[in-house]
């Protein structure tokens, strides 16, 4: 079981998606990618966002816009 994840995780560093299978979470992620504008919505929140000067550091602008973003789609689905 570790060799077959060490194996998952070099393939998934070098770049390498062996798994043909498209699922319909990828395919939404795919499609998000493709209309939302992430490198401008970033540039517009960067200058407002904090630095972190001790403690823990904050989280990436874009994985937080994405995860904002992808909360009310997961609540509409679920309805």
């Amino acid at each position: 079981m570790i060799a077959k994840r060490t194996t998952m995780m070099k393939q998934l560093v070098l770049g390498l998606n062996l798994s043909t299978k498209r699922t319909r979470k990828r395919e939404f992620l795919d499609e998000m990618n493709k209309v939302v504008p992430w490198a401008a919505l970033v540039a517009v929140i960067e200058p407002h966002s904090p630095r972190a000067k001790t403690g823990r550091p904050p989280f990436a602008i874009e994985t937080m816009l994405r995860i904002h973003y992808l909360q009310p789609s997961r609540q509409w689905r679920q309805q």
